[in-house]
């Protein structure tokens, strides 16, 4: 059973239930005010979508004015950010076409063919000043989308479960999950990168038995629904 929303919260969900609104309608201001509360986990996104190459305030200008063109179309604001998540990973995935047919033209001017293209455009993109962390979220954007995306946004946004929940459109439990996983993962390829990890190791306990709990409750819920 979900909880009681609290005062705080409920002014706050109104507050931006009408932002969204009147930005529908075509308030600008109410709709400068809607972007600048959540561009930054928009970017986060971007960040486990994006190719490399491209940068994210370059792709977040692309996203600001998809929003602005496109907008009136939303019939409820309920349905704002699950669009929004929509709308900037489409735009990271076209960015990520553009970049592909970029590489493949330039490999081939340089005169590089079949199948050794791909090893070179690699070789290419490595760079031999990589920065720990620079490597960090190189091995982050090898995670599957389902645990790139969520451990993206609890990490750098900071969102609680049930935010990226709302954004993803997921039970908050699968997210913890996936977040759980997602580090897991992540820590496994950095230590066979050579790097050090940097989580506690009570918390990733912690985080199994909650991964382990969850899968508990979901399973159980899969059971009652047949």
């Amino acid at each position: 059973m979900a909880e009681p929303m609290g005062v705080t919260e409920a002014a706050s969900f109104g507050d931006e239930h009408r932002l969204i609104g009147e930005a529908i309608r075509g308030d600008e201001a109410s709709l400068r005010e809607l972007w600048h509360r959540h561009r930054r986990w928009a970017a986060a996104v971007l960040l486990a979508h994006m190719p490399r190459e491209a940068e994210v305030d370059d792709l977040l200008q692309e996203v600001a004015m998809t929003v602005v063109a496109k907008i009136s179309g939303l019939r409820e604001a309920g349905a704002f950010k699950p669009w929004l998540r929509a709308v900037t990973i489409s735009v990271a995935k076209t960015a990520a076409r553009r970049t592909q047919v970029r590489k493949g033209g330039w490999l081939k001017l340089v005169g590089f063919r079949g199948e050794g293209d791909r090893a070179a455009a690699g070789a290419i993109d490595r760079s031999p000043a990589l920065n720990e962390g620079r490597r960090l979220m190189e091995l982050c954007s090898e995670l599957p989308d389902g645990y790139r995306e969520p451990l993206l946004l609890k990490c750098i946004h900071d969102m609680s479960y049930k935010q990226i929940g709302e954004v993803m459109g997921l039970p908050d439990t699968t997210i913890e999950t996936r977040i759980a996983r997602g580090r897991r993962m992540l820590r496994e390829r950095a230590e066979r990168a050579g790097l050090s990890p940097t989580s506690d190791d009570r918390d990733d306990a912690g985080e199994r038995d909650g991964a382990q709990a969850n899968e508990r409750t979901d399973a159980g819920r899969r059971g009652n629904q047949r």
